[in-house]
């Protein structure tokens, strides 16, 4: 079993920025990597971005390039997400998910969640 807890979250005025934590723990190294996703009230789970626990490859949504950093740590435990100029549109509960494959855009690809952590970003 693989275990991802979420933190971070919290509200922000549009412009503001702030900064996801997901720590991974158990049997990682069944996984490939870590996948942030996020869900607004009344839709589904959409990809954010995601990196890879070995090369350290990253992979991003068009809607938040430019904006959004995603980054581990040397020990491949932890993974943060940077989130700077923030819209409201960027509102929503985050995730983080782990499975074989890294970067996929479909939330079926992925066995492991964590829990959520909200994000409010204020007009």
């Amino acid at each position: 079993q693989v275990q991802l807890v979420e933190s971070g979250g919290g509200l922000v005025q549009a412009g503001g920025s702030l900064r996801l934590s997901c720590a991974a723990s158990g049997r990682t190294l069944s996984t490939s990597g870590i996948n942030w996703f996020r869900q607004a009230p009344g839709k589904g789970r959409e990809f954010v971005a995601a990196v890879t626990w070995g090369a350290g490859t990253t992979y991003y949504a068009d809607s938040v390039k430019g904006r959004f950093t995603i980054s581990r740590t040397s020990a491949k435990n932890t993974v943060y997400l940077q989130m700077n100029s923030l819209k409201p549109e960027d509102t929503g509960v985050y995730y983080c998910a782990a499975g074989a494959v890294t970067g996929g855009r479909s939330s079926s690809l992925y066995r492991y969640w964590g829990q959520g952590t909200q994000v409010t970003v204020s007009a």
